[in-house]
Parts: structure tokens; sequence; C-alpha cells
């Protein structure tokens, strides 16, 4: 693989200083090997050219909870759907997600350990994956796909090789399902700690574990070297039962009350916010037969979540970007940004968030998330300068070239 040289762009590096012009970033294999000055780099000649044309150069965006084996769809159309067409399909999701310039995801559940070794080994083209596999979560809670009919229409199939069931009730069986998911390959353990919008029994605000139930998945990630627990928590107590537990982000927070917030800043806990899963539900509801209950759900949630991340934010809580892609399209993750600088961040603070933030909240800090020397070298350059105007990020036409680990994986240039 030839040495890089990317020029004539501004440099936005993900620390959160000031952008700066006439900067080069110098890449040779998977690694960033020189940032600076153009003066300050002995050029050999051999080097391959990549002129950012007046754009802006920053580090490969980070999207810390997607869901890449799934896009919302109605449910017969899911009934007539084969089993392994949903592998072709997220073939699709990966480059789509990758292409618009998120180079690493953290997935939230329904993606296997194939998934992941297939975009490893090249067979598909794909951001870096780090795997929950499945969700654990209570009978009857968010997760379990039992309906009102008396039916059971999971989002995703699950129970397969590779993808345990997540229902689990007690200590015990809590217990079991953890290690079933680590056993599977999770690389981080994901639990509902209470009710969502898209589930049918229950309620965003609902409870779900016990104190014990969660302190238990928790101590079991710290046996297997550290593995951190994410909690999709809604309402006010599941999150602070959560932020006790030892859990490591609380995803979406729509509830969020001053004693969570202060519990988070305590214990260095993160918020991924994913304000923009509500917001999708409510546009593309008749489009994918979204069922009536979280349609008004999503209507019930949409401003209270908004409150809360600005006062989450405005109380310096960690907040790492993250859009639940799955429910909305792949590849429309970047609207993210819009709507937490809407909601109160600077331009500037949205990007760390994507990059900076992200990468540490995915304990991938020492190799992602900023433009420095060593780190990989997962690059976009996109038109203009999205400081200017942030929502120019959700247009994939203005992500004009995307790097991963060195390697050009989209060139509009």
């Amino acid at each position: 693989m030839a040495v890089k040289l990317i020029k004539n762009g501004l440099l936005v590096d993900g620390n959160g200083g000031e952008p700066v012009k006439d900067q080069i970033v110098v890449v040779d294999g998977a690694k960033i090997v020189y940032t600076g000055s153009e003066s300050g780099y002995q050029t050999t000649g051999q080097e391959e050219v990549i002129d950012a044309q007046g754009g802006t150069i920053l580090p490969g965006l980070i999207d810390t909870h997607v869901h890449m084996m799934m896009e919302y769809m109605p449910v017969s159309k899911r009934l007539e759907t084969p089993f392994s067409f949903m592998y072709y399909q997220a073939a699709e999701y990966l480059k789509n997600t990758l292409e618009a310039g998120i180079t690493s995801v953290r997935d939230a559940l329904g993606t296997d350990l194939g998934v992941k070794k297939a975009v490893e080994d090249g067979l598909i083209s794909g951001p870096r994956l780090q795997l929950s596999i499945n969700a654990l979560t209570i009978t009857g809670g968010h997760g379990d796909g039992y309906t009102v009919s008396g039916n059971v229409l999971d989002l995703l199939p699950n129970g397969y090789p590779g993808m345990p069931s997540g229902l689990c009730d007690g200590v015990e069986e809590v217990r079991k399902k953890t290690r079933e998911m680590l056993r599977a390959g999770a690389e981080v353990i994901k639990v509902h700690a209470t009710g969502g919008v898209l589930s049918a029994t229950d309620h965003p605000e609902f409870t779900q574990f016990s104190q014990e139930e969660l302190e238990v998945i928790v101590q079991e990630g710290k046996y297997r070297k550290g593995v951190k627990v994410m909690a999709h928590a809604q309402g006010a107590e599941g999150i602070k039962n959560a932020v006790r537990a030892g859990i490591h982000s609380i995803e979406h927070g729509i509830f969020i009350d001053d004693e969570a917030i202060e519990l988070m800043l305590e214990n260095g806990t993160y918020l991924v916010p994913t304000l923009l899963a509500p917001v999708a539900v409510l546009e593309t509801a008749k489009e994918v037969g979204m069922p009536d209950s979280a349609v008004e759900k999503s209507k019930e949630v949409i401003e209270a979540h908004r409150q809360s991340f600005t006062k989450a934010y405005k109380a310096g809580v960690k907040i790492a970007m993250g859009t639940d892609a799955g429910v909305m399209k792949h590849g429309t993750n970047l609207r993210e940004l819009g709507l937490m600088a809407d909601a109160g961040m600077s331009p500037m603070e949205t990007i760390v968030a994507s990059t900076k933030t992200a990468a540490e909240c995915m304990g991938w800090e020492s190799k992602l998330g900023t433009i420095e020397h060593g780190k990989l070298a997962d690059i976009v350059i996109v038109k203009g300068n999205p400081l200017e105007d942030i929502y120019s990020l959700a247009d994939n036409d203005n992500i004009q070239v995307v790097l991963k680990d060195g390697k050009v994986e989209k060139n509009l240039l």
C-alpha cells in the first residue's frame, strides 16, 4: 500500500481545538505517521497525493449505537423474508454506513461474530464493529417479541447458532445469559434496563431488572478483562439503577432527572442519546409499518428526550454520538449531529462526541477518535466546513473521501 499524503484541507483533528489550515496528514499502511505543516515533512515523490480541494479533514466518525442487521420493515414483509436474506441486506447497510463517513460502530444487538469476521477479512465492506450480540431483557419487557395477540414476533431472529436469546429472569438466569453472550463473542454487554418506544407491552418509563440482576451483569463483564455494559435506559429509575450497578453507558436517556445526572457525573457514565430514533419513527411510520403504539410513544417522548439531553450536556455528562440506526436507514447517521446542535451543543462539540468521546466510550481511544501520529488511519474528507454548517454532514454527497485503516473506501474527488 503506497504512502498517502492528504493536503489542501482544513484539519479538524477530533480533540476540540481550533481547526488548522494548510496541514497535511501522511498515512503509511494502516496508520497515521505524520500530521503538521507540509514544510515539516520530507516527501519522497512516491506518495499518493489526496487533494482535499479546500474541504475539511476529519477523523473517521463513530456511531456507538447501531443495529447493522436490520432496517425496520412492515410485519408482512418480515414474515415473507427468508432467514439468510438478512445477511445480504446487512452487507448493503454496512457499505452505506461506511460511505456516510462512519468508520466504526458499536452494534447494540443483532449482529453476530460471522458478520464482524466478514468485514475484518475483507469479504464485505463496512465499518469496524464492536459487538454486543444480543440484548438481555426480562419476560414481557423491551426486547420480548410477545404481542398482544399472543403471538411472538421479534424484530430480529434470535436463538440460532451464534445468536442466543436474551430473555432471562432472576439473578442466576441473568448470569448465565451474560455468559452466553460473552461465549458468542460479545465485546460489550447490552441490557434493557427499562421499557422502550418500539415494544408493544411496556413503556419507556417501566423499570426492568432488579439492582442485583444489573450488578451481576456488570460483575460478569469485569471477569472477562473488563467487558463494559451498555444499558437501554429511558425512564429515570431504570437509568439510576443502571448507573448504581456500574453500567458504563446509558443509551437514549429520555427521562433523565437531576439525581440521575449527579450519579452519572460521579461514576463517569456516558450518555448515548440517539435523538434521531424517535424522530425517525414519526417520519417513517407509514412507510415501514411502525405500530401505532410506537408512534404514540414517540410523540410523547421527543421533547422530553431533547430536554434531558440539554440538561445532561449542560451539567457536563460525557456524551458519545449514537443513533439507533436500523430504526432508521443506515447511512443517515450524521443527522444526529444536527439534532445535538439544535439541543445545545456547538458544532465542534458534536464532532468531538462523534470521534474522540465515542472512541473513549468504546475503549478504543488509544487507536481511534483523533487524527494523531500512531493512530489508525480512519480519515474522512468532507466538502466545505461543517463547523459553519453541521447539517451538511447529513448529505452523503458531501462525504467526499473515506479511509479506514488507510484504505480508500470511498472517493468522490
